[in-house]
């Protein structure tokens, strides 16, 4: 199995991080991909990629990073991002994206100039988007109507969004990750839109450490909880849960073009 989305450089990691990676792969994981959020933890990334294949990086700013970075700095942070998109090691652009409760902090406005940036130099390297959108996909989907996306494409971060929405992104090519949430007993929206995503566009995230699946919601999520992940996705599509884990894995395999090393049998 491959967690498409784990924050693994967080702060809350930190105490028995070695831990939680022996947990990860003890749990039938072969890959996890950590999302850059920010200038700081660029580098740190790149060089945790580089001491092991199985740890895989996205490079972005996140919008809920904006409101802590002066807007004046926001194009030399895009040029850096750049040149280290250029330097090769990435598999992904982001995690980026749009988020309704930063725009008091980071107007809707910078948020949309910055998110532009990123899918320009996606296309640019021909990398794949790591997309956030939190309480502002109306102006996701004007942009993503003008913007050209990048062929390499588009994975929906632990999608949220209901059907109607699901079928807009679909149409224009996304791919969807879920994550904890679709475990959760008050989960509507994301399991209705779950049954009309296309199979070869599914792929599975914790999103680590936040949003654990049940049982262990409200502690720290962790990437080892990713079978409970697809368990629950697997309840919902009425499917054998060896099958789901098989076809998700397969996905992000395609998806990030064998990024990570195929186990051996």
């Amino acid at each position: 199995m491959i967690d498409t989305h784990c924050h693994l450089d967080a702060p809350r990691f930190d105490p028995d991080r070695d831990d939680v990676l022996t947990r990860a792969w003890a749990a039938g994981l072969h890959g996890i991909l950590v999302p850059g959020v920010g200038p700081d933890n660029w580098e740190p990334l790149c060089a945790l990629s580089r001491a092991d294949p199985r740890l895989q990086v996205g490079l972005g700013i996140h919008p809920q990073m904006l409101p802590h970075l002066p807007p004046e700095e926001d194009e030399e942070h895009l040029e850096r991002l750049d040149a280290l998109l250029a330097r090769g090691g990435a598999i992904a652009v982001g995690e980026c994206g749009l988020d309704g409760p930063s725009a008091e902090g980071a107007p809707m406005e910078r948020q949309l100039a910055v998110l532009r940036r990123h899918l320009e130099l996606a296309r640019k390297h021909d990398l794949p988007v790591l997309m956030h959108c939190f309480r502002a996909h109306p102006a996701l989907i004007e942009l993503l109507k003008r913007e050209p996306l990048p062929e390499a494409g588009v994975l929906m971060h632990s999608y949220g969004g209901g059907v109607d929405l699901a079928r807009f992104y679909i149409q224009k090519g996304c791919h969807f990750s879920f994550a904890g949430p679709v475990t959760w007993a008050e989960a509507r929206k994301p399991l209705d839109a779950l049954r009309v995503i296309p199979p070869e566009r599914l792929m599975v995230e914790t999103d680590a450490p936040d949003q654990a699946p049940a049982p262990h919601r409200g502690q720290r999520s962790e990437p080892g909880y990713l079978p409970r992940v697809i368990e629950g996705m697997a309840r919902v599509l009425g499917e054998p849960v060896e099958v789901l884990a098989q076809r998700t894995t397969e996905n992000a395999h395609r998806f990030f073009r064998e990024a990570f090393p195929t186990p051996s049998r």
